[in-house]
Order: structure tokens, then C-alpha cells, then sequence
């Protein structure tokens, strides 16, 4: 049984309760959860989509759900790099600030393992 999602409430419910219900009953409840792509697929795609729309802020919670989803720090580069020719240079060096501050944070950057070595708590 899934453990419905409540991160949005706890983000964002004082200032936007019905936006936050929303976001976590249909965005991460509902549509996150549909058997056509696994968690990894949508959350590579969220990441590539909000990188070629330089949405720099919704940046840092979709990496780490990204991470969570099995995704790798190398692999996180490598959709910056590619996407820098075709969102362009300054929406990859943004993206590159935002992946550099959430492993400063909690994620020693290790491309050549592959791999995160530290948990965000």
C-alpha cells in the first residue's frame, strides 16, 4: 500500500493548502505513480524539463528526489552537459550551481564512482 505523499503540505501548505494538497494527492499520489514509467524515468525527465526551462528553483527537491529515485550524481552531470546544447550554456551552468549547493550540502560530488556517498537527512 502507498503512503500517501505529504512533502507539499509541509512545504508549502501554510501559505497554499489547496495548491499543496493538489500537488501531493495529484502530481506525486496520482501521476507520479502511473505504471507507465518507473519513478527514475519521470524524475530524469522532470529534471531535464525543469533544467531547459531554467526553473533553477524546483531544482534542488527534484535532484534529490532524483537521487532518491536511483539516479547518480555522474548521471545528473551528464543531463546538464547534454542539455547545455540544446536549452543552452546558461540554463546547464545554472543547473550545475544548483547540483554543486545540494552536494555541498549533502552530496560530495563523486562522478568517477558514480555514486552518492552521503544521504541528504
Amino acid at each position: 500500500m502507498q503512503i500517501p505523499s505529504t512533502i507539499a503540505r509541509e512545504l508549502m501548505g501554510d501559505i497554499a493548502p489547496k495548491f499543496a494538497e493538489l500537488t501531493d494527492t495529484v502530481l506525486f499520489d496520482d501521476i507520479w505513480q502511473r505504471p507507465g514509467l518507473a519513478a527514475r524515468e519521470r524524475s530524469l525527465i522532470t529534471v531535464a524539463t525543469l533544467i531547459a526551462l531554467n526553473r533553477s528553483e524546483q531544482l534542488p527537491f527534484h535532484m534529490q528526489r532524483a537521487l532518491d529515485n536511483g539516479i547518480t550524481n555522474a548521471e545528473l552531470v551528464e543531463v546538464i552537459t547534454h542539455l547545455a546544447f540544446y536549452a543552452g550554456w546558461p540554463t546547464a551552468a545554472s543547473a550545475v550551481t544548483v547540483l554543486r549547493q545540494l552536494s555541498a550540502n549533502c552530496l560530495p560530488i563523486k562522478p568517477q564512482q558514480n555514486q552518492r556517498s552521503k544521504p541528504c537527512p
